[in-house]
């Protein structure tokens, strides 16, 4: 396929300055509280990402940082977000449940129909949104009943896919979406990268199946959690390094845009993880 089959779809997405960007407790592997964190570098990288999704031509929403609530910057926690209707997340570490209530407010002030969650999920950290299907995580975070809920909610198919390394404890950490649905011929196919090692036998069996023609990526690439990672359709914004992952989405006609989020990935998070988008609603 080449490059100018590939469509940019305008988005919109909710992002969170990291003012209060710290890493003073740990809830994931990559999180190291002894290590100094330099909020001001935060800020600044984030910042380029926020500007990168302008100059593509994208819309953002901020919602306020709280004081005392590290790791709000990560929006993509705080929800799934589909044809106007926000499921809240319930968080599994007491940490981040103060991040509950201000996502929910921010959403129905916005105009989207809220719901609240029973079962506990963390919103597109382990909820993604496939063409109609939606792919659901679990094992660290997330807990599997959540899926009939989530099914439920939006009323469309979940897959669920356990995950076995707790280096990628949520699903946008081992999966990026790449277009939502691409019409080939006549036939819909979704486009995905993923790291096959972050699941069981049966998840990677069951990814296979569904997506024959997905970039799958070697285990010793992603630790820069490049697939943490934001795609339009056809730029896809993700970490730097250079890695085997840029050719490959180049030779799909895909345009690869490295941002530099070193300082967030000490928290655990990465592009993808400060990206929560926003489907429906009002501006």
């Amino acid at each position: 396929m080449s490059p100018q089959e590939r469509i940019q779809q305008r988005r919109r997405y909710l992002m969170c300055r990291p003012d209060y960007f710290t890493v003073s407790y740990e809830i994931n592997p990559w999180m190291n509280s002894t290590r100094a964190t330099d909020t001001a570098k935060a800020v600044r990288q984030w910042q380029e990402l926020h500007d990168t999704y302008l100059r593509l031509g994208h819309e953002v929403d901020l919602i306020e940082p709280i004081p005392g609530l590290d790791d709000m910057v990560y929006t993509a926690n705080g929800g799934l977000v589909i044809d106007g209707v926000a499921l809240g997340a319930r968080f599994a570490v007491g940490e981040r449940r103060g991040e509950e209530r201000p996502f929910r407010e921010w959403f129905a002030a916005h105009g989207f129909d809220v719901v609240e969650p029973v079962a506990t999920q963390e919103g597109e950290g382990d909820l993604m949104l496939v063409g109609e299907t939606i792919l659901a995580g679990y094992g660290f975070r997330s807990q599997l009943d959540s899926h009939a809920e989530v099914a439920d909610v939006f009323g469309r198919e979940v897959v669920s896919l356990r995950l076995v390394d707790p280096s990628y404890y949520h699903l946008d950490t081992a999966v990026c979406v790449l277009d939502p649905v691409q019409g080939l011929g006549g036939v819909e196919r979704a486009n995905i990268a993923y790291l096959p090692s972050a699941f069981d036998e049966r998840g990677q069996g069951e990814l296979l199946e569904r997506f024959p023609d997905a970039i799958r990526v070697p285990a010793a690439d992603p630790a820069s959690l490049e697939l943490n990672a934001v795609s339009d359709g056809r730029n896809v914004v993700l970490s730097p390094p250079v890695t085997s992952l840029d050719a490959q989405l180049r030779e799909r006609g895909y345009h690869p845009i490295h941002v530099d989020v070193s300082e967030l990935h000490l928290g655990g998070g990465g592009i993808k993880c400060c990206t929560l988008t926003l489907r429906g609603g009002t501006s």
